[in-house]
């Protein structure tokens, strides 16, 4: 499929007008459910197959955040054979207690999978707990960016954000 013929399905199914809470906090009335998006096997998968290129020939690691990268994360190791952890918002405080499931984080080269990105903090929160265990982010990559200063805020803290689609693209397509 043409990326620009996914993104006119993407953007006809996702995209919903209303008003919405972002998780940033900010008030958004135009809103992406990627649930409608990554709910729909041949549209997860056209996902998956645009994303690849992107990947880095010498990640260990998808590292698919909860809850709406991780069924990115999950297709993208299907068709990659790359490795796949699932990572917390925060390590459990019972059982394993763990950030991430799924295998090691200690000196692997991790990217971080994540579906709409609007300034990154989920990504920021998640990197700094995933640097802290050992492992090596510097890239993150993402179905939908929102434009709202994810890229730049990302950066800050050397990470770069790789997004398949924008939301001007979506809106152009």
């Amino acid at each position: 499929m043409e990326k620009k013929t996914l993104a006119r399905k993407i953007y006809q199914i996702s995209n919903i007008q209303g008003k919405f809470t972002l998780r940033s906090g900010q008030q958004a009335t135009e809103y992406f459910d990627k649930y409608l998006f990554e709910a729909r096997p041949k549209l997860l998968l056209e996902i998956a197959y645009q994303l690849i290129p992107y990947i880095p020939k010498n990640i260990d690691v998808l590292a698919g955040l909860e809850m709406g990268g991780i069924p990115i994360a999950t297709a993208l190791s299907l068709q990659t054979g790359i490795p796949l952890l699932f990572v917390r918002k925060e390590a459990k405080t019972y059982g394993t207690r763990k950030l991430a499931e799924g295998g090691t984080v200690e000196g692997k080269y991790l990217i971080i999978i994540e579906d709409v990105v609007t300034t990154g903090g989920a990504i920021i929160d998640a990197v700094s707990q995933l640097r802290t265990l050992g492992a090596k982010v510097d890239k993150a990559l993402c179905v939908i960016e929102r434009e709202s200063f994810a890229a730049k805020n990302l950066a800050d803290v050397g990470i770069e954000l790789i997004p398949l689609f924008t939301k001007s693209y979506l809106e152009s397509a």
